[in-house]
Protein backbone atom coordinates (compact mmCIF):
# COMPACT_ATOMS: atom_id res chain seq x y z
CA UNK A 1 0.00 0.00 0.00
CA UNK A 2 1.51 3.56 -1.35
CA UNK A 3 2.27 6.02 1.73
CA UNK A 4 1.85 9.96 1.04
CA UNK A 5 4.07 12.10 2.77
CA UNK A 6 3.36 13.61 6.36
CA UNK A 7 1.24 16.62 6.58
CA UNK A 8 1.39 19.39 9.08
CA UNK A 9 -2.67 19.15 8.64
CA UNK A 10 -4.74 17.36 6.61
CA UNK A 11 -8.63 19.04 5.89
CA UNK A 12 -10.86 16.37 4.70
CA UNK A 13 -13.54 18.83 2.63
CA UNK A 14 -12.40 21.47 -0.38
CA UNK A 15 -15.59 23.62 -0.17
CA UNK A 16 -15.77 27.00 1.13
CA UNK A 17 -14.65 26.48 4.48
CA UNK A 18 -11.77 23.89 4.38
CA UNK A 19 -10.24 26.04 1.16
CA UNK A 20 -10.94 29.13 3.84
CA UNK A 21 -8.74 27.48 6.69
CA UNK A 22 -6.04 26.09 4.37
CA UNK A 23 -5.54 29.73 2.87
CA UNK A 24 -5.77 31.76 6.34
CA UNK A 25 -3.25 29.49 7.97
CA UNK A 26 -0.39 29.75 5.01
CA UNK A 27 -1.67 33.95 4.91
CA UNK A 28 -0.81 33.73 8.54
CA UNK A 29 2.63 31.70 7.92
CA UNK A 30 2.29 28.28 8.10
CA UNK A 31 3.84 26.19 5.41
CA UNK A 32 1.47 25.38 2.05
CA UNK A 33 3.25 22.13 1.23
CA UNK A 34 2.25 20.67 5.26
CA UNK A 35 -1.13 21.50 4.29
CA UNK A 36 -3.58 18.71 2.32
CA UNK A 37 -6.69 19.41 1.49
CA UNK A 38 -8.79 16.12 0.20
CA UNK A 39 -12.05 16.56 -1.43
CA UNK A 40 -14.30 13.72 -3.24
CA UNK A 41 -15.43 15.98 -5.85
CA UNK A 42 -12.93 17.50 -8.59
CA UNK A 43 -12.30 21.31 -8.85
CA UNK A 44 -14.10 21.52 -12.32
CA UNK A 45 -17.04 19.10 -10.66
CA UNK A 46 -17.35 22.21 -7.13
CA UNK A 47 -17.01 24.90 -10.03
CA UNK A 48 -19.78 23.59 -11.89
CA UNK A 49 -22.16 23.49 -8.88
CA UNK A 50 -25.24 26.30 -9.02
CA UNK A 51 -26.30 26.11 -5.65
CA UNK A 52 -26.56 29.60 -4.06
CA UNK A 53 -25.42 30.71 -0.76
CA UNK A 54 -25.39 33.70 1.22
CA UNK A 55 -22.48 35.81 2.22
CA UNK A 56 -22.42 38.08 5.26
CA UNK A 57 -20.58 41.28 5.31
CA UNK A 58 -18.22 39.18 8.09
CA UNK A 59 -17.90 36.54 5.25
CA UNK A 60 -16.78 39.00 2.88
CA UNK A 61 -13.76 40.14 5.52
CA UNK A 62 -12.66 36.67 5.93
CA UNK A 63 -13.03 35.65 2.03
CA UNK A 64 -10.74 38.99 1.73
CA UNK A 65 -8.19 37.96 4.57
CA UNK A 66 -7.82 34.66 2.56
CA UNK A 67 -7.25 36.42 -0.58
CA UNK A 68 -10.60 35.21 -2.38
CA UNK A 69 -12.53 38.53 -2.83
CA UNK A 70 -13.95 39.76 -4.77
CA UNK A 71 -16.85 36.91 -5.47
CA UNK A 72 -19.55 37.36 -8.26
CA UNK A 73 -22.02 38.24 -6.14
CA UNK A 74 -24.91 40.37 -5.49
CA UNK A 75 -25.16 43.13 -2.66
CA UNK A 76 -28.03 43.17 0.17
CA UNK A 77 -28.37 46.69 1.39
CA UNK A 78 -31.22 45.95 2.61
CA UNK A 79 -32.94 42.96 4.63
CA UNK A 80 -37.36 42.96 5.15
CA UNK A 81 -38.19 40.05 7.87
CA UNK A 82 -42.30 39.97 8.37
CA UNK A 83 -44.84 37.76 9.10
CA UNK A 84 -47.23 36.59 6.28
CA UNK A 85 -50.99 37.80 7.48
CA UNK A 86 -50.17 39.49 10.55
CA UNK A 87 -48.85 42.77 11.86
CA UNK A 88 -45.26 43.29 12.34
CA UNK A 89 -42.03 43.59 10.29
CA UNK A 90 -38.74 44.85 10.58
CA UNK A 91 -36.32 46.58 8.17
CA UNK A 92 -32.58 46.24 8.62
CA UNK A 93 -30.65 48.85 6.20
CA UNK A 94 -26.96 49.10 5.93
CA UNK A 95 -26.26 52.67 6.17
CA UNK A 96 -27.33 51.84 10.02
CA UNK A 97 -23.85 49.83 10.51
CA UNK A 98 -21.85 51.87 8.49
CA UNK A 99 -21.28 48.65 5.67
CA UNK A 100 -21.43 48.74 1.43
CA UNK A 101 -23.44 45.66 1.96
CA UNK A 102 -25.68 43.99 5.00
CA UNK A 103 -23.95 40.76 2.83
CA UNK A 104 -23.84 39.06 -0.53
CA UNK A 105 -25.73 36.34 -2.40
CA UNK A 106 -23.22 34.54 -4.73
CA UNK A 107 -22.90 30.64 -6.45
CA UNK A 108 -21.20 28.41 -5.01
CA UNK A 109 -19.66 27.58 -7.76
CA UNK A 110 -18.09 31.03 -8.05
CA UNK A 111 -16.82 30.83 -4.69
CA UNK A 112 -15.29 27.81 -5.08
CA UNK A 113 -13.48 29.18 -8.17
CA UNK A 114 -11.69 32.07 -6.56
CA UNK A 115 -10.51 30.48 -3.44
CA UNK A 116 -9.36 26.85 -5.35
CA UNK A 117 -7.29 29.45 -7.76
CA UNK A 118 -5.84 31.32 -4.38
CA UNK A 119 -5.37 27.84 -2.93
CA UNK A 120 -3.26 26.91 -6.30
CA UNK A 121 -1.54 30.06 -6.01
CA UNK A 122 -0.32 29.65 -2.65
CA UNK A 123 0.72 26.27 -3.23
CA UNK A 124 -1.20 23.80 -1.15
CA UNK A 125 -1.23 20.40 -1.61
CA UNK A 126 -4.49 19.84 -2.81
CA UNK A 127 -5.82 15.43 -3.69
CA UNK A 128 -9.32 15.80 -5.36
CA UNK A 129 -11.06 13.72 -6.57
CA UNK A 130 -10.10 11.64 -3.45
CA UNK A 131 -12.67 9.43 -1.20
CA UNK A 132 -11.64 9.20 2.54
CA UNK A 133 -12.18 6.11 3.43
CA UNK A 134 -11.36 6.16 7.60
CA UNK A 135 -8.92 7.43 9.69
CA UNK A 136 -6.97 6.46 12.80
CA UNK A 137 -5.77 8.22 15.34
CA UNK A 138 -2.65 8.01 17.44
CA UNK A 139 -0.34 10.05 20.15
CA UNK A 140 1.84 11.48 17.20
CA UNK A 141 -1.22 12.26 14.81
CA UNK A 142 -4.10 10.78 12.18
CA UNK A 143 -3.74 8.57 9.25
CA UNK A 144 -6.18 9.18 6.91
CA UNK A 145 -7.01 6.42 4.59
CA UNK A 146 -7.75 7.35 0.82
CA UNK A 147 -9.08 6.06 -2.16
CA UNK A 148 -7.95 8.12 -5.50
CA UNK A 149 -8.24 6.67 -9.29
CA UNK A 150 -8.47 3.51 -7.88
CA UNK A 151 -5.13 3.42 -6.09
CA UNK A 152 -5.80 3.30 -2.07
CA UNK A 153 -3.11 4.87 0.32
CA UNK A 154 -2.44 6.05 3.62
CA UNK A 155 -1.68 9.80 4.77
CA UNK A 156 -0.31 11.14 7.33
CA UNK A 157 -1.12 14.38 9.71
CA UNK A 158 -0.25 16.17 12.73
CA UNK A 159 -4.08 17.42 12.40
CA UNK A 160 -6.96 16.80 11.12
CA UNK A 161 -9.66 19.04 10.30
CA UNK A 162 -13.46 17.72 9.13
CA UNK A 163 -14.68 20.08 7.27
CA UNK A 164 -17.41 17.92 4.90
CA UNK A 165 -20.11 18.18 6.58
CA UNK A 166 -23.13 16.74 3.86
CA UNK A 167 -27.01 17.28 4.42
CA UNK A 168 -29.34 16.57 7.64
CA UNK A 169 -30.63 13.24 7.70
CA UNK A 170 -27.20 11.56 5.85
CA UNK A 171 -25.16 12.48 8.80
CA UNK A 172 -24.75 10.71 12.44
CA UNK A 173 -26.12 12.04 15.20
CA UNK A 174 -24.34 14.62 17.37
CA UNK A 175 -25.05 15.46 20.74
CA UNK A 176 -27.39 18.39 19.57
CA UNK A 177 -30.33 17.02 17.22
CA UNK A 178 -33.57 18.48 16.30
CA UNK A 179 -35.64 17.12 13.15
CA UNK A 180 -38.02 20.40 12.00
CA UNK A 181 -40.15 18.32 9.97
CA UNK A 182 -39.29 20.27 7.17
CA UNK A 183 -38.07 20.48 3.00
CA UNK A 184 -36.55 23.30 1.87
CA UNK A 185 -37.35 23.97 -1.88
CA UNK A 186 -34.85 25.90 -3.64
CA UNK A 187 -35.27 27.47 -7.21
CA UNK A 188 -34.23 30.93 -8.57
CA UNK A 189 -37.00 32.75 -9.14
CA UNK A 190 -38.60 36.41 -11.27
CA UNK A 191 -41.03 39.19 -10.38
CA UNK A 192 -42.25 41.57 -12.37
CA UNK A 193 -41.61 44.52 -9.60
CA UNK A 194 -38.61 43.94 -7.94
CA UNK A 195 -36.87 45.91 -5.60
CA UNK A 196 -32.92 45.95 -5.94
CA UNK A 197 -30.73 44.53 -3.32
CA UNK A 198 -33.24 43.92 -1.22
CA UNK A 199 -33.66 40.43 0.76
CA UNK A 200 -36.53 39.16 1.75
CA UNK A 201 -36.82 37.02 5.09
CA UNK A 202 -40.98 36.11 5.03
CA UNK A 203 -42.28 33.95 8.07
CA UNK A 204 -45.28 31.70 7.09
CA UNK A 205 -47.54 29.01 8.56
CA UNK A 206 -45.43 26.58 7.07
CA UNK A 207 -42.26 27.98 7.70
CA UNK A 208 -39.72 30.65 6.56
CA UNK A 209 -39.63 31.81 3.40
CA UNK A 210 -36.83 34.00 1.65
CA UNK A 211 -36.13 35.40 -1.27
CA UNK A 212 -31.96 37.12 -1.79
CA UNK A 213 -31.81 39.65 -4.51
CA UNK A 214 -29.31 37.82 -7.15
CA UNK A 215 -29.06 39.48 -10.46
CA UNK A 216 -31.96 40.15 -12.12
CA UNK A 217 -34.08 37.80 -10.01
CA UNK A 218 -33.74 35.76 -6.32
CA UNK A 219 -32.96 32.67 -4.92
CA UNK A 220 -35.51 31.20 -3.46
CA UNK A 221 -35.78 29.45 0.18
CA UNK A 222 -38.74 28.31 1.20
CA UNK A 223 -39.43 25.75 3.92
CA UNK A 224 -42.26 23.48 4.02
CA UNK A 225 -43.29 20.37 5.77
CA UNK A 226 -42.07 17.68 3.44
CA UNK A 227 -45.57 16.77 2.01
CA UNK A 228 -46.04 19.75 0.61
CA UNK A 229 -42.53 20.29 -0.50
CA UNK A 230 -43.46 16.81 -3.07
CA UNK A 231 -47.15 18.80 -4.10
CA UNK A 232 -45.28 22.03 -4.93
CA UNK A 233 -42.58 19.64 -6.59
CA UNK A 234 -44.64 18.29 -8.85
CA UNK A 235 -46.39 21.15 -9.93
CA UNK A 236 -45.68 22.94 -13.39
CA UNK A 237 -43.91 26.28 -13.48
CA UNK A 238 -46.89 28.57 -13.94
CA UNK A 239 -49.29 26.13 -10.45
CA UNK A 240 -45.84 27.06 -8.59
CA UNK A 241 -45.35 30.50 -9.36
CA UNK A 242 -48.96 30.67 -8.10
CA UNK A 243 -48.31 28.91 -5.15
CA UNK A 244 -45.61 30.95 -4.50
CA UNK A 245 -47.24 34.16 -5.24
CA UNK A 246 -50.04 33.26 -2.43
CA UNK A 247 -47.32 32.36 0.19
CA UNK A 248 -45.02 35.66 -0.13
CA UNK A 249 -47.97 38.15 -1.04
CA UNK A 250 -47.61 41.28 -3.78
CA UNK A 251 -44.71 43.44 -2.30
CA UNK A 252 -42.69 42.34 -5.53
CA UNK A 253 -45.78 42.32 -7.69
CA UNK A 254 -46.69 38.86 -9.84
CA UNK A 255 -43.67 35.78 -9.91
CA UNK A 256 -42.91 35.50 -13.71
CA UNK A 257 -40.40 32.92 -14.32
CA UNK A 258 -39.11 29.94 -11.84
CA UNK A 259 -35.99 27.46 -12.56
CA UNK A 260 -35.73 23.93 -11.95
CA UNK A 261 -36.65 23.36 -8.09
CA UNK A 262 -34.69 21.01 -5.72
CA UNK A 263 -35.93 20.17 -2.18
CA UNK A 264 -33.40 18.94 1.50
CA UNK A 265 -34.60 18.30 4.64
CA UNK A 266 -34.23 20.65 7.39
CA UNK A 267 -32.77 19.72 10.66
CA UNK A 268 -30.21 20.53 13.53
CA UNK A 269 -27.39 18.41 14.34
CA UNK A 270 -24.46 20.32 16.35
CA UNK A 271 -21.66 19.59 18.83
CA UNK A 272 -19.97 17.40 17.07
CA UNK A 273 -17.41 15.15 19.07
CA UNK A 274 -13.51 15.96 18.48
CA UNK A 275 -10.48 14.32 19.88
CA UNK A 276 -7.33 15.16 21.15
CA UNK A 277 -6.01 15.35 16.79
CA UNK A 278 -9.08 16.12 15.33
CA UNK A 279 -11.46 19.00 14.67
CA UNK A 280 -14.30 19.67 12.82
CA UNK A 281 -15.57 22.88 11.31
CA UNK A 282 -18.28 24.23 9.30
CA UNK A 283 -20.92 21.92 8.22
CA UNK A 284 -19.29 18.71 9.92
CA UNK A 285 -19.24 20.58 13.23
CA UNK A 286 -22.74 22.28 13.36
CA UNK A 287 -25.55 21.73 10.27
CA UNK A 288 -28.71 24.91 10.66
CA UNK A 289 -31.53 25.72 9.43
CA UNK A 290 -31.15 27.89 6.58
CA UNK A 291 -33.63 30.87 8.34
CA UNK A 292 -31.50 33.39 8.51
CA UNK A 293 -28.64 32.33 6.50
CA UNK A 294 -26.16 31.58 8.91
CA UNK A 295 -24.95 28.04 8.14
CA UNK A 296 -21.89 28.80 6.03
CA UNK A 297 -21.03 32.12 7.82
CA UNK A 298 -20.28 30.75 10.86
CA UNK A 299 -18.29 27.91 9.04
CA UNK A 300 -16.11 30.76 7.81
CA UNK A 301 -15.89 32.10 11.24
CA UNK A 302 -14.65 28.55 12.34
CA UNK A 303 -12.29 28.86 9.88
CA UNK A 304 -10.71 32.30 10.75
CA UNK A 305 -10.48 31.28 14.38
CA UNK A 306 -8.93 28.14 13.78
CA UNK A 307 -6.40 29.59 11.44
CA UNK A 308 -5.41 32.01 14.23
CA UNK A 309 -5.22 29.39 16.85
CA UNK A 310 -3.28 26.72 14.93
CA UNK A 311 -0.75 29.90 13.27
CA UNK A 312 0.19 29.91 17.18
CA UNK A 313 -0.12 26.52 18.34
CA UNK A 314 -0.40 24.09 16.17
CA UNK A 315 -1.07 20.71 17.93
CA UNK A 316 -3.60 19.32 20.57
CA UNK A 317 -3.72 22.25 22.67
CA UNK A 318 -4.20 24.68 19.79
CA UNK A 319 -7.00 22.51 19.36
CA UNK A 320 -8.40 22.58 23.05
CA UNK A 321 -8.12 26.19 22.87
CA UNK A 322 -10.22 26.61 19.83
CA UNK A 323 -13.02 24.40 21.41
CA UNK A 324 -13.27 27.05 24.09
CA UNK A 325 -13.42 29.83 22.12
CA UNK A 326 -15.99 29.15 19.68
CA UNK A 327 -18.68 27.90 22.31
CA UNK A 328 -20.06 31.76 22.78
CA UNK A 329 -20.54 32.50 18.93
CA UNK A 330 -21.71 28.99 18.15
CA UNK A 331 -23.79 28.80 20.99
CA UNK A 332 -25.80 32.11 20.29
CA UNK A 333 -26.13 31.14 16.41
CA UNK A 334 -27.10 27.74 17.28
CA UNK A 335 -29.95 29.40 19.69
CA UNK A 336 -30.93 31.92 17.54
CA UNK A 337 -31.69 30.15 14.20
CA UNK A 338 -33.31 26.95 16.14
CA UNK A 339 -35.66 29.66 18.03
CA UNK A 340 -36.38 31.49 14.81
CA UNK A 341 -37.39 28.27 13.01
CA UNK A 342 -39.53 27.16 15.20
CA UNK A 343 -41.66 29.67 16.85
CA UNK A 344 -42.32 31.34 13.58
CA UNK A 345 -43.89 28.40 12.07
CA UNK A 346 -47.61 27.73 12.56
CA UNK A 347 -50.90 29.39 13.46
CA UNK A 348 -51.25 29.54 17.27
CA UNK A 349 -52.10 32.97 18.56
CA UNK A 350 -48.85 33.31 19.65
CA UNK A 351 -48.29 34.22 16.48
CA UNK A 352 -49.54 37.62 17.04
CA UNK A 353 -47.04 38.52 19.90
CA UNK A 354 -44.34 37.29 17.40
CA UNK A 355 -45.82 39.95 14.99
CA UNK A 356 -45.66 42.88 17.59
CA UNK A 357 -42.43 41.60 18.69
CA UNK A 358 -40.95 42.25 15.02
CA UNK A 359 -42.57 45.87 14.85
CA UNK A 360 -40.87 46.58 18.35
CA UNK A 361 -37.86 45.70 17.04
CA UNK A 362 -37.96 48.01 14.05
CA UNK A 363 -38.52 50.72 16.57
CA UNK A 364 -35.91 50.05 18.85
CA UNK A 365 -32.90 50.47 17.18
CA UNK A 366 -30.46 49.51 19.29
CA UNK A 367 -32.43 45.74 19.33
CA UNK A 368 -32.12 46.15 15.64
CA UNK A 369 -28.70 47.11 15.23
CA UNK A 370 -27.83 44.16 17.91
CA UNK A 371 -29.32 41.30 15.65
CA UNK A 372 -28.36 42.31 12.40
CA UNK A 373 -24.31 42.86 13.91
CA UNK A 374 -25.10 39.10 15.28
CA UNK A 375 -26.06 37.97 11.53
CA UNK A 376 -23.28 40.05 10.13
CA UNK A 377 -19.96 39.16 12.74
CA UNK A 378 -21.38 36.31 15.04
CA UNK A 379 -21.14 36.67 19.03
CA UNK A 380 -17.36 38.23 19.72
Amino acid sequence: MPISPSFDLAICGAGPVGMALAALLVRRGASAPGIALIDAKSVEQARRDPRTIALSYGSRQILEEAGAWPVAATAIHEIHVSRRGRFGRSLMDRAEHGVDALGYVARYGDVVTVLSEECARLGITTLRPALVTGSTEDAEGVSVALEQDGVVSDLHARLLAQAEGGLFGQQLERAVSRDYGQSAIIAWVKVDAPIAHRAYERFTDDGPLALLPQDDGYALVWCVPPTRAEQLLALDDAAFLARLGDAFGGRLGRFTHATARLAYPLGLNAQAPGTARTVAIGNAAQTLHPVAGQGLNLGLRDAAVLARVLAQDHGPAGLARYAGMRQADRGATVRVTDTMARIFTGSTPAQSVLGLSLGLLDIVGPARKTLAELMMYGRR
